[in-house]
This record gives structure tokens, sequence and C-alpha cells, in this order.
């Protein structure tokens, strides 16, 4: 964990570092003082994440004049 710099350069990379994180601690490759840290960051990384997921969702319903459009799979434009 030392050396890691706190500013996340976007959300994929934030992602990333947080799945690292996970696996590492799943594994058990980190001492008891490592494990605290990157809960720490992994913690940080979580907030930034949900942070940017809700901006996204803001800007989605700004683009979308607040009505949120059923997706239509079949790819179908609504012609005949």
């Amino acid at each position: 964990m030392a050396g890691k710099s706190q500013k996340t350069v976007g959300f994929e990379a934030a992602m990333a570092e947080l799945e690292q994180i996970v696996s590492d601690m799943e594994a058990g490759k980190l001492s008891l003082e490592d494990s605290l840290a990157a809960y720490k960051r992994g913690a940080e990384l979580l907030t930034f994440c949900r942070s940017r997921l809700e901006d996204a969702q803001q800007q989605v319903r700004v683009l979308e004049d607040g009505v949120l459009k059923d997706f239509s799979a079949s790819g179908e434009t609504g012609t005949n």
C-alpha cells in the first residue's frame, strides 16, 4: 500500500485498485498493519466510486430531462 497516491485518476482506476485490495485481503497476503491500511484505502475508494456513480446518475437525469426512458434491447427505433 505504501507509495499509492491518495488521489484517484478515475472511476475505472479506483475500481481496479479496490478489486486488487479485496483480492489481497481475501488471499491473506497482508500483515495486520497492511490490512488496516488497505481497509482504510478501500473505504476511501468505495466512497469515491459511489460519488462518481451518483454524479453520473444525476447527469443522466439532467440529460433525460428528469424522465428515465425504458431501454429496448431489440434495437427498435419506433419506425415501421
